[in-house]
């Protein structure tokens, strides 16, 4: 028994090692990160239509909180969210605002909002946007990485959408609201687009 145990352990550890030094590598290798960084980027993609499946408020805390780690300028974090989940406000916005049908069939929707109040100077008032919009591609992000689906409706800078979406949610005077964010599970197999042109990139100057 001593021998068969003996001849176990000499194939057993070559294995053992070679397992581990493979995780290490894995762990180095910034390619590992490819399922859950690069391949959620280009799987991302717009859904505008939902199944009636509900979508629990954790799950909407998760994607507010990935949006709050979103980079900013000076770290003034001159963000606000307002999560709905009441039908009857999701159908008023959805029946006024032009491009928000999709309001209708969504069961939640997250409005990415500007706090001027927290953009210090006058300068830096002009960096919410910037801030804001990196916010909602990490929510889009979010969104894709958890099975839901979601997309991008602008309110800013048109000042009658701005409106709509001030009423509708009462925002005060210093909140302005950027987007609204329709989410759901996916209703269809909406597929990604491929939106790689090397005309685009330009090395050193161009």
């Amino acid at each position: 028994m001593k021998r068969i145990s003996k001849s176990l352990l000499t194939a057993i550890i070559p294995m053992l090692l070679f397992a581990s030094c493979q995780q290490q590598l894995t762990k180095e290798d910034p390619e590992s990160n490819t399922p859950s960084t690069l391949k959620i980027i280009h799987q991302r993609k717009s859904v505008r239509d939902y199944t009636a499946k509900e979508v629990s408020k954790e799950q909407l805390e998760t994607l507010v909180k990935a949006g709050m780690a979103a980079p900013t300028a000076r770290n003034l974090q001159p963000w606000a969210f307002v999560v709905i989940t009441e039908r009857a406000v999701l159908d008023e916005m959805a029946n006024q605002l032009p491009y928000c049908k999709m309001l209708l069939k969504a069961p939640a929707a997250i409005v990415v909002c500007g706090d001027l109040q927290k953009a210090a100077t006058d300068v830096d008032q002009h960096f919410w946007v910037q801030d804001c919009s990196a916010a909602t591609q990490n929510i889009l992000l979010a969104a894709e990485s958890v099975g839901l689906g979601a997309v991008w409706t602008a309110a800013f800078p048109y000042q009658d959408r701005m409106d709509i979406v001030i009423k509708a949610l009462d925002l005060p005077e210093h909140v302005l609201p950027l987007n609204v964010i329709p989410i759901g599970y996916p209703a269809t197999n909406e597929q990604p687009k491929d939106k790689w042109n090397p005309e685009n990139l330009h090395w050193e100057k161009w």
